[in-house]
Parts: structure tokens; C-alpha cells; sequence
């Protein structure tokens, strides 16, 4: 397959990633329990097994139990952590005693996210820091000069944002000197509108999809690695179908999956890494036989033809 955009920023980077947010246990819990650790462990080892090095965290996920049980990991086996790549986020405050959920990308939320991630994590640096969602009271500025700080002090090597529009990158990448390297979004067969945007350009059918114009080709021509969370569209196509288009597609992944030996997610993933963006899926099942399974997409590439049928079957009607 092409070389990831993230390939001219981290050695040898898997064209997959592992997404941690299930693996901090019951997300209603104050604490995870010895399963929940073995679990994590189990993971990160049949990941690393696949050829998956990129593991994706957040500051929020599971209240943050997902880095500390990550950690925990790390700690009994510190030479792990020159093996793999280590991505965060921070940006969201989840609801609690004084407010709603909210954003907050100042100078001093930046710092104390990164400081406590590290501290979960018992590392020293994070390969990346992402920009979980755009906070609409954002001052490019603040953000510029935690970066710098974060920067200096090794703590970051380089840095991203996540759900955010092509000219919101713009702006703040205006301020920024090192360059944002990561675009993490939604992306996946079912929430295709990045797709639909490219090809009902001047056509009716493009009337209601939304997906910000140009996201990928900016992304691509400034070698931003687009990162696709939910890239199995939360297992819709491994349920009993909810209309006749999912049907059919379901019936051609199969199709496929018999061709190429493998399964329906590793299909899935296939669709959206033949796309030139050179897309890097976020896998987030804790399941070993899905995370080989969705491994197996690395050595697929579909044809111009087969991927063309996929969009059609799930479009339910043929493109313009």
C-alpha cells in the first residue's frame, strides 16, 4: 500500500491504528480491575503481533483510566515503549458538578491535560498531542505558545487536531510553527460524506451531505495524516441489516472477504485505505480475533471496480 503521510514524521508507522479508549473497564467504575489489566495487556501484544505500533489515547476515555491501565502496561515493561507510538488528546471537559460538556483549548488546559496524560501513562513524552474537538472560544495564540513550551520541554514530539475543518486548520497552523501532522475525523463506509462531497459536486444528490469541502485534498496537499475513527461504523454492518442497501453491501463484503481471505471488517478498512488520502483507520475493538482480523486489511487493496460497487451497494442507488 502508499506510505502514510505520517511516514515523513514516525519510522515505519503501521497503516493501522489501535484506539485504547475501551480499555480502562467499565467506564461507570472509579477503578479497573485485575481482568481489566490483563485485557489491556492482551491487546497491546496481539496488536503488536499484527504489525499495529500506533496506539491512540485521549485524556477523557474512561476518565482516563484508559492511559493509567495503559501505563500500568508500560510500567512492567518499560522497553515497550521504544516499540510503539504513543498518540493523545485533550481539549474536552465531560459533564460535571459545575457544567455541561464543554471545550477548552487554552494555554493552561493544554498543559495540565499533557501533564496528566504523562503522568497515567508513567512516560516521559507523547509522540503526539491531538486537539480533541475545535473550542469555538479557541485563541490560535495560546495554543501556539503551549505547543512551544510542550515542544522545549520534550514532553510532545509533534502535533495534530481532531474533528476539525480545513479552515480551522488553517488558522491555527497560521500560528503554529511545527507543523499539525494528524487530522483524526469520522470516516467510514456508512458516514461516507466525504466521499458523497467529492462526487455530487454541482448534482442534487449532494444537497444534504455536509462534510467540510476540500477536508482531504487540503489534508493531502499539506501531508496532514487523515485518521478514521470508527472506521467499522460501530459493527452497522455486522448487524441484522436496517434497509436494503446495507443488505447488499453486507452481502458484497462477504463477497470480498471470501475473495481475498479475510473478513467483512477487514474489507471495511480496505475501502477506506484505498482511498489516495492514504487514510490510517482507528480500530477500537478489545476483541483478539477482530483486531487480527482487522490487521488482515494491510495486505488488501481492493480494485478501482470493486470499490466502486461497494459505494453503489451502500448508496442504494448509483452515483451522478
Amino acid at each position: 500500500m502508499r506510505d502514510l503521510a505520517l511516514s515523513t514524521t514516525l519510522a515505519d508507522v503501521s497503516p493501522i491504528a489501535f484506539g485504547c479508549m475501551g480499555l480502562g473497564g467499565d467506564k461507570n467504575a472509579t477503578t479497573f480491575t485485575a481482568s481489566d489489566r490483563s485485557l489491556a495487556q492482551q491487546c497491546i501484544e496481539i496488536a503488536l503481533e499484527e504489525g499495529i505500533n500506533f496506539f491512540d489515547h485521549a485524556d477523557i476515555y474512561c476518565n482516563g483510566r484508559a492511559e493509567q491501565i495503559f501505563g500500568q502496561v508500560l510500567k512492567d515493561k518499560p522497553s515497550l515503549r521504544e516499540q510503539i507510538y504513543i498518540q493523545s488528546k485533550c481539549g474536552i471537559y465531560l459533564h460535571d458538578e459545575i457544567g455541561p460538556q464543554r471545550y477548552d483549548l487554552s494555554y493552561e488546559h493544554i498543559i495540565q491535560s499533557v501533564e496528566g496524560s504523562l503522568a497515567r501513562l508513567q512516560c516521559d513524552y507523547l509522540d503526539i498531542l491531538l486537539l480533541h474537538r475545535p473550542d469555538p472560544l479557541m485563541e490560535p495564540e495560546e495554543i501556539a505558545r503551549a505547543f512551544t513550551l510542550l515542544k522545549e520541554q520534550g514532553k510532545v514530539h509533534h502535533f495534530g487536531v481532531s474533528n476539525m475543518h480545513a479552515g480551522q486548520i488553517k488558522l491555527l497552523q497560521n500560528f503554529i510553527d511545527e507543523p499539525l501532522v494528524v487530522n483524526q475525523v469520522e470516516l467510514n463506509l456508512a458516514h461516507r460524506d466525504f466521499i458523497e462531497t467529492a462526487v455530487t459536486v454541482n448534482d442534487d444528490q449532494g444537497l444534504n451531505h455536509n462534510f467540510n469541502e476540500g477536508l482531504l485534498e487540503y489534508c493531502q496537499l499539506n501531508g496532514i495524516q487523515v485518521q478514521a475513527w470508527s472506521p467499522l461504523a460501530k459493527g452497522l454492518f455486522a448487524k441484522e441489516p436496517q434497509d436494503a442497501a446495507i443488505a447488499a453491501a453486507q452481502e458484497r463484503l462477504d463477497e470480498y472477504a471470501r475473495e481475498y481471505n479475510g473478513t467483512r471488517e477487514s474489507i471495511l478498512l480496505a475501502w477506506l485505505m484505498r482511498h489516495p488520502g492514504t487514510i490510517q483507520p482507528v480500530i477500537g475493538t478489545t476483541n483478539a480475533q477482530r483486531i487480527r482480523a482487522c490487521a488482515k486489511a494491510a495486505d488488501i487493496e481492493l480494485t478501482r471496480l470493486q470499490w466502486y460497487l461497494l459505494l453503489t451497494d451502500v448508496r442504494g442507488r448509483p452515483i451522478p
